[in-house]
């Protein structure tokens, strides 16, 4: 077990664990962007979304709804962010995802596209479709 997102998630390095059940273990960010941030990790290890079965996905999405109340409750935010980067911007190379409190004037956020050209959005939104539809049908 030498995936650092799988000893987190199973207890083998000590973190600080918000909830946890038999599929995932949440624990705030050592590094946090707010008070409140956490993630959600399975235990059982997986790279990308598109590995993780359904009942972990599912599992995975209610203690989403868990800490977003939670720190909406607490924090009294003025919204709530829920993310996840996958591939290169993977940092743990383990599933996880994010659940932060937003405030206004926090500082973060991503930058837009400057050069974005909207004329190629029925291609693009076809192609998507197209591949969707094969997923489905080989699914």
């Amino acid at each position: 077990m030498s995936c650092l997102g799988c000893q987190l998630a199973n207890g083998k390095i000590p973190s600080q664990i918000v909830y946890e059940n038999e599929l995932v273990t949440c624990i705030l960010d050592i590094a946090p962007l707010n008070d409140g941030h956490s993630l959600i990790l399975p235990k059982k290890h997986y790279s990308e979304l598109d590995e993780i079965d359904e009942q972990t996905l599912q599992a995975i999405m209610v203690a989403s709804v868990y800490l977003s109340k939670a720190i909406k409750s607490i924090y009294m935010p003025s919204g709530v962010s829920i993310m996840q980067n996958g591939g290169s911007f993977n940092d743990l190379d383990h599933y996880h995802m994010h659940i932060f409190p937003r405030y206004i004037g926090d500082g973060f956020g991503w930058t837009e596209p400057t050069n974005l050209s909207l004329n190629n959005l029925e291609t693009v939104k076809q192609l998507i479709m197209d591949h969707i539809n094969q997923i489905i049908t080989i699914n």
